[in-house]
């Protein structure tokens, strides 16, 4: 448990360490997801061990559920506003997150108004699915506040879809 004002404060402290070794927008991203993936890779450890021992997620959507509850609600403190898929691709989906704690405390200046620190969330997101043995692509978007676009792997939804016909 950590009080929004640390988290705050250290979040705002992260960026500003990132943004001063980097030279673009996109460089900044790519480094929060970095930092993101190192913090996911060990919530995913402790969260696991705490909601679910002994018991491994084998469906896309029985994880993608845990990331939405769970994980999203030990991090962030909230539940994720909402978990879409696309209509046109069976392999995408979204967590939407209206409000995200990641965009809330930091001022983005006007030469960098496409910066979207939710880039740390989706790094963070990209690890936990890998870890789980969901290996997918994360990316933050500005839609419907923040989507996190996750793109699943082909062998994923496969595994998923023989698992359906037992």
């Amino acid at each position: 448990e950590l009080s929004l004002a640390a988290f705050a404060l250290l979040f705002s402290e992260l960026v500003q360490y990132c943004q001063r070794r980097v030279g673009s927008v996109a460089e900044l991203q790519e480094r929060l997801a970095q930092l993101g993936h190192h913090v996911g890779l060990r919530a995913l450890d402790a969260l696991v061990a705490r909601e679910r021992p002994g018991r491994r997620e084998t469906k896309v959507l029985g994880v993608l559920l845990f990331v939405k509850g769970p994980l999203w609600r030990a991090l962030f403190g909230h539940d994720a506003d909402k978990l879409e898929q696309a209509n046109d691709d069976d392999r995408t989906f979204y967590v939407i997150e209206r409000e995200p704690l990641v965009n809330t405390f930091v001022s983005v200046p006007r030469e960098n108004s496409s910066l979207n620190c939710a880039a740390f969330a989706a790094g963070l997101l990209e690890a936990v699915l890998g870890a789980s043995g969901f290996p997918a692509r994360v990316s933050a978007h500005w839609h419907k506040g923040t989507t996190l676009m996750i793109k699943f792997d082909e062998a994923v939804i496969a595994r998923d879809k023989s698992l359906e016909g037992r």
